[in-house]
């Protein structure tokens, strides 16, 4: 037996604009927002506990300090990882230095940060996306 990823939580100062932000960059929609004001974004139609983990952003008073010791890779599906960097800067994503020096030919992944500062890589490889 092995256990299985069903959610990503994400301490957010404001759960409802950072959910919405990242429902946009993925394709999510907000499935749930409950009384203690976590909000969980998922697939569109996919069940709770379905096969993609869903993100919930759980209110906290004050950002986490310093570096998080856990980030998200994405891979675009339908363009191309340049074509999908731009979308994500006009979303509101910036880009991050964490050590990996200036960018070369040779890097295949693009380090930003979400309007709230968590990191996060776009990778240069594409995926199909996910069918219901």
């Amino acid at each position: 037996m092995a256990a299985r990823i069903t959610a990503v939580a994400v301490d957010s100062t404001d759960p409802a604009a950072l959910a919405q932000w990242w429902a946009d960059v993925l394709g999510y929609e907000v499935q749930d927002t409950d009384d203690d004001g976590v909000v969980t974004i998922g697939p569109p139609g996919q069940e709770s506990k379905g096969p993609q983990p869903v993100l919930d952003f759980v209110p906290v008073p004050d950002p986490t300090p310093g570096k998080l010791r856990l980030h998200l890779d994405l891979n675009a599906t339908d363009r191309s990882q340049a074509e999908e960097l731009d979308r994500l800067l006009a979303l509101g994503a910036t880009p991050v230095d964490v050590g990996q020096g200036p960018l070369t030919d040779e890097m295949t992944w693009h380090v930003l940060a979400d309007p709230e500062g968590n990191e996060f890589c776009l990778l240069a490889s594409t995926v199909a996306p996910l069918r219901g």
